[in-house]
């Protein structure tokens, strides 16, 4: 399976790209976890748009949001894998590409995300480290986590 990774800014990317990115965000965080909540969001403007495409269609997604907008660090969100797509490992390159991306683009500052708890061995796979205590968000139990400068993630 050919992973293409494929990076944007929102004014970028073209109608039916966006309306792919906005399905998808919608089918996976308002639908499948059952969460009304306002999901596009002041952030889209301020953030690089990572979708990853299997022979053309759209298989995961991930945003990068500038330091200083939410976080004093850049942070990785909207962090989903679509349905058909999981179990094959996608998730996991997908972050990898994410956490690469914004260490070349923000280098020397940690990465902030934030988690639903029952991923938190998942992340900490990839260098992050739990930095607060459990919080609902939607819903949802979450977690704050870090990834410190220069780490890598264990396989």
């Amino acid at each position: 399976m050919q992973l293409e990774f494929k990076w944007s800014r929102l004014a970028s990317l073209t109608a039916l790209d966006l309306y792919q990115i906005i399905k998808a965000r919608e089918s996976v965080f308002v639908v499948e976890q059952h969460c009304a909540y306002q999901e596009t969001d002041d952030l889209d403007p301020h953030a690089w748009h990572l979708s990853v495409m299997v022979n053309g269609e759209l298989a995961a997604y991930a945003r990068v949001v500038e330091p200083g907008i939410k976080n004093s660090q850049p942070s990785i969100g909207r962090v989903m894998t679509i349905k058909t797509f999981r179990g094959r490992g996608i998730g996991r390159a997908l972050m990898k590409e994410a956490i690469r991306f914004t260490e070349l683009q923000f280098p020397k500052t940690d990465i902030k995300i934030s988690a639903q708890v029952y991923l938190q061995k998942f992340y900490e796979s990839l260098g992050f480290h739990v930095s607060s205590e459990p919080y609902d968000e939607d819903g949802i139990p979450h977690i704050d986590m870090i990834k410190p400068v220069n780490t890598v993630g264990l396989d």
